[in-house]
């Protein structure tokens, strides 16, 4: 069994690093290109298993090159890849992204296999012997199932719902969730006012919400807190999302259990913006820093 399954989608990315994001009608110079693994529940899989979590997978690939070689690739992180499907003659999902100068980051893909995963492929035994479930965006009935099934086996559950929120009824899913993962953009869709409390509309639930540059917040029913965040020169913010996810996970999960009232949610979004910071300081999307990397950056900050 493992301490944390993620779940959602697992790509194969493709990096281009561009003098200037194109405009329409527009053209752009590419410097440099990189091939790896992506996909946000493979990124954060990666990332706690680097801050020593025991991680595993649920999602989906296909039976071609790149699906071997994402496989082997979170083989060698180090993550359970036991529930990752390989499916007949389906295309592994591939995103690309076009990073610019400053680290910004436009994202093209095509559907692939990464959402082949549905409700019937959901294994209780799986879900029920970890200690946390963290979904991210992948089928709405997929989510749905994974949530109930952890709730009813007393598994937390996060959710980081993604670039799609408003698009997909991820209703079920979130409303069995304990904490929910947005950004600014994501939170405006949702939310009657994103700047308020977000817990109060979400039914109580703990909500993150990143800021980028400006850092990040946790709402919860009986306090918010911020952080600013933290200065750091961006090369690629591809994957810095799924870092800060796995870093406020990680630090909750080894300083006590990863909710309930006494968590240190001040201390866990202090260390998340720092695991975002240090993701974005260097090009793709498997970029998570360790726990004592994590650390050392913390205290030079003071």
């Amino acid at each position: 069994m493992v301490e944390v399954i993620t779940a959602g989608h697992v790509n194969w990315d493709v990096t281009l690093r561009v003098d200037a994001l194109p405009v329409p009608d527009g053209e752009a110079r590419i410097d440099s290109q990189r091939r790896s693994g992506g996909g946000s529940a493979a990124n954060v899989a990666v990332a706690l298993a680097g801050m020593d979590v025991e991680a595993g997978v649920v999602g989906s690939v296909g039976d071609d090159e790149t699906g071997l070689l994402a496989r082997r690739e979170l083989d060698s992180a180090g993550v359970d890849c036991s529930h990752l499907l390989a499916v007949e003659t389906a295309e592994t999902t591939t995103k690309y992204l076009v990073v610019d100068e400053a680290g910004e980051v436009m994202v093209l893909g095509n559907d692939g296999a990464n959402e082949a995963v549905g409700p019937d492929d959901v294994d209780p035994e799986y879900v029920a012997g970890a200690d946390h479930i963290h979904l991210t965006s992948q089928r709405p009935d997929t989510a749905a199932e994974l949530a109930r099934v952890a709730t009813e086996a007393g598994v937390t559950v996060s959710f980081d719902p993604g670039r799609r929120l408003a698009e997909r009824d991820f209703a079920e899913a979130l409303a069995r969730a304990d904490v929910v993962f947005l950004n600014d953009r994501e939170a405006r869709a949702i939310l009657d006012d994103e700047r308020d409390r977000p817990a109060a509309e979400l039914h109580g639930r703990v909500v993150v919400v990143k800021q980028g540059e400006d850092g990040a917040r946790v709402d919860t029913p009986a306090s918010s807190v911020a952080h600013p965040g933290f200065d750091a020169d961006a090369v690629d913010t591809t994957g810095a999302g799924d870092a800060f996810a796995a870093g406020f996970l990680a630090v909750l999960l080894r300083e006590g259990g990863v909710l309930g009232p006494d968590a240190d949610y001040e201390r866990a979004l202090e260390f998340a913006n720092a695991c975002g910071a240090l993701a974005a300081t260097e090009e793709g999307a498997r970029t998570a820093p360790s726990f004592d990397d994590v650390e050392e950056f913390l205290d030079g900050q003071f």
